[in-house]
C-alpha cells in the first residue's frame, strides 16, 4: 500500500476555520495530483480532533465525503463498497491508525483506494486568536492505493504506552464556558511535556526497529515537531502528512533507504509504521 498523493492546507482566511472545508479541500488537491475522481474512492477516514463549534454529530467524515462529493447518489451508484466514510479519532496518532485500516481494507480487495483526512481547526474558527491554544488550524490527506512494486509501501503499524500519567488533555471546561462554549476549548499540557513526549518518541523508535528490522542509519525519521506549521502554531493530527510532504521535497534518495513515521501524543501514546515510497 502506498501513498499515491498527499496535500495540505490552511485557511484563506475570508471565513472562519472548518474542518469541512480544509478536509474538503486537501481531499480535493488529493484527487487531482492523481488524476483520479471522487467516485473512485472507496472509503474515507477522517481523523481531526478540533472541529469547529465543537461538532461532534453527525460524523465529520460524511460532512467531508459531501463536501468532496463522494458517491451522493446511491441509486445512480448502489455499490455498497463504494463512498463508505467513518470517523476514527486518536489523537495525533491518528493518521498513523487509518493507514493502519486503510491497509487491511486495501488487503482484502475490500476497495481500490483509501483516502485519509485529518484536519483540526479551533472551535472558534482562529486558532491565532487563543493564546492557550497550541495548534495551527491545518489539514493533511493521504490518499492510499495498492502497489505493483512487492518492496514499496507501509509496513507494520506498531503501537506504544507508556506508564505514565497523561500530562495533556483538550476538554470544554463547562465551569468557566458560559455562553459561548460552542466558541471555546481548554487544551492542559504540564510543564515539561514537550520534552517527555520527545523521550518517548525516541525509544518508541528504537523499539519499532529492534522489532522490525529497521536499519536507522538509513532510515529518514519523520516524527513529532514542535515546528510551526505555515501561519502558526503546531501541526496536530496532519503532522505526519505535513512532515511527509517536507521529506520529500528535500530528501536525497541516495542517502535513505525508507521512511520512518512516528507519531506521539495524549496517554501518553505513540505509533510507528515504516515507509518505502514506489522506485526506491
Amino acid at each position: 500500500m502506498v501513498i499515491t498523493a498527499a496535500a495540505t492546507a490552511v485557511p484563506d482566511g475570508s471565513a472562519p476555520a472548518s474542518v469541512v472545508d480544509l478536509a474538503g479541500r486537501v481531499a480535493r488537491s488529493c484527487l487531482a495530483r492523481a488524476r483520479v475522481s471522487a467516485s473512485s474512492i472507496g472509503v474515507l477516514v477522517n481523523v481531526g480532533v478540533y472541529r469547529e463549534h465543537n461538532t461532534f454529530e453527525p460524523a465529520m467524515a460524511a460532512l467531508v465525503q459531501k463536501e468532496v462529493g463522494i458517491n451522493l447518489d446511491y441509486i445512480a451508484d448502489p455499490d455498497p463498497a463504494a463512498g463508505f466514510s467513518f470517523d476514527l479519532m486518536n489523537g495525533a496518532c491518528g493518521v498513523l491508525n487509518a493507514v493502519q485500516v486503510g491497509h487491511a481494507l486495501l488487503e482484502t480487495g475490500s476497495t481500490e483506494r483509501v483516502l485519509i483526512t485529518a484536519a483540526d481547526v479551533h472551535p472558534g474558527g482562529d486558532a491565532d486568536r487563543d493564546t492557550g491554544y497550541p495548534y495551527a488550524d491545518l489539514a493533511g490527506a493521504f490518499l492510499l492505493e495498492r502497489s505493483a512494486d512487492p518492496g514499496a509501501g507501509f509496513g507494520p503499524v506498531r503501537h506504544y504506552t507508556a506508564d505514565l500519567p497523561t500530562d495533556v488533555e483538550g476538554y470544554l471546561d463547562t465551569d468557566a464556558m458560559g455562553r459561548h462554549g460552542r466558541a471555546a476549548i481548554t487544551v492542559r499540557r504540564e510543564p515539561g511535556h514537550g520534552e517527555r513526549l520527545r523521550e518517548f518518541a525516541a525509544r518508541a523508535v528504537t523499539d519499532y526497529a529492534e522489532e522490525t528490522g529497521v536499519d536507522l542509519d538509513r532510515t529518514l525519521v519523520i516524527g513529532p515537531s514542535a515546528a510551526q506549521a505555515e501561519g502558526g502554531g503546531e501541526p496536530h493530527t496532519a503532522a505526519p502528512v505535513l512532515g511527509y510532504l517536507r521529506a520529500m521535497d528535500g530528501v536525497r534518495r541516495d542517502d535513505y533507504d525508507q521512511l520512518l513515521f512516528v507519531s506521539v501524543g495524549a496517554g501518553p501514546s505513540a505509533a510507528c509504521a515504516v515507509y518505502r515510497p514506489e522506485g526506491w
